[in-house]
């Protein structure tokens, strides 16, 4: 793993972008996000599956597991941190597949969405759990776009400023949460 960086980076992620991220990076997002959650990733295949289009093209976009909280006046969001990504693994080669490129989320992905990102030389950032509040003061903008009787889990963009995340899987395939772990005991004189 080299030294990790501080990138800022604008939406939509070309493959041309991605290409240069490397796990352990830290950014900061600005542009345009969409955010979607389990129920929304499910109706997305289903269209797929029967033929229909997506709400959004995902070519280069990036989407941010999350469902926010109900918006306090003179905010354009409520707290949205992020959930869960395992829950959309299922899901997700699907939408690598038309062009995704980049999630952000939390925690551990599967081996079959660990070789779609690094198929399709995507990226899979994680945002900082328990943070809600503080992710939703880089959200300066704050629209539905499908999906409205999902409530929370509805799909909307977010037009985001200094998001702050972490690159966990790269376009190579490397994934912090293998290679963090490892560098750490190697750096602590614990070898492999």
């Amino acid at each position: 793993m080299t030294e990790a960086r501080i990138l800022t980076l604008s939406t939509p992620l070309t493959r041309e972008v991605r290409k240069d991220l490397r796990a352990g990076d830290r950014v900061l997002l600005s542009g345009t996000i969409y955010a979607a959650r389990d129920a929304a990733h499910r109706r997305m295949t289903e269209s797929l599956r029967r033929g229909e289009p997506l709400p959004f093209d995902l070519r280069d976009q990036v989407v941010y597991y999350a469902g926010p909280a109900p918006t306090p006046p003179g905010r354009a969001i409520g707290p949205v941190g992020p959930t869960t990504s395992g829950r959309m693994d299922p899901y997700t080669p699907a939408l690598l597949n038309l062009g995704l490129g980049g999630m952000i989320g939390k925690g551990r992905r599967s081996p079959e969405v660990l070789e779609a990102l690094r198929r399709h030389g995507a990226v899979y950032f994680g945002a900082t759990g328990g943070a809600a509040a503080l992710l939703a003061r880089s959200v300066q903008e704050c629209v539905l776009v499908a999906y409205e009787d999902l409530g929370p889990e509805a799909i909307l963009r977010l037009r985001v400023e200094g998001f702050p995340a972490v690159v966990v899987v790269d376009p190579l395939g490397t994934d912090l949460y293998d290679v963090g772990p490892r560098e750490a005991r190697r750096a602590l004189g614990y070898g492999d």
